[in-house]
């Protein structure tokens, strides 16, 4: 029984030391310009546990520095989804995509043709 008990003792220790208190990802998000960009950084940067967001207009890729004790990748794209924009994982609702700005509707060609031009300032 007592080795039962130092094999879990052993292996929960284990788990908790693997986590990454300053863990490196990134993902993508959909938005077109400035004010989208601002949006998902501070969306994910309100996440507990998130330490770094930074999000590029270009690309759409979101580079995060997060604290996997506190949150996990699933946590932060519902926060960024509940402000309107589309994860890989986790889509916005109608309602929280129709709640960001006429000029920031990704989903939308037009928009998006009107935004062509602005690229190489979302660095």
């Amino acid at each position: 029984m007592k080795q039962i008990i130092l094999i879990f003792t052993l292996l929960i220790g284990t788990a908790t030391f693997a986590q990454n208190k300053n863990a490196k990802a990134s993902m993508e998000v959909d938005g077109v310009c400035g004010m989208c960009k601002e949006r998902i950084e501070k969306a994910a940067i309100r996440t507990k546990g998130v330490k770094s967001a930074v999000w590029n207009v270009d690309t759409h890729e979101l580079k995060l520095i997060f604290d996997e004790r506190k949150t996990d990748l699933k946590t932060i794209s519902a926060k960024i989804a509940s402000v309107g924009h589309d994860t890989k994982e986790i889509k916005a609702t109608e309602a929280q995509y129709q709640s960001v700005h006429p000029c920031c509707k990704y989903r939308d060609e037009e928009v998006v043709k009107d935004h062509e031009g602005e690229k190489g300032g979302g660095k």
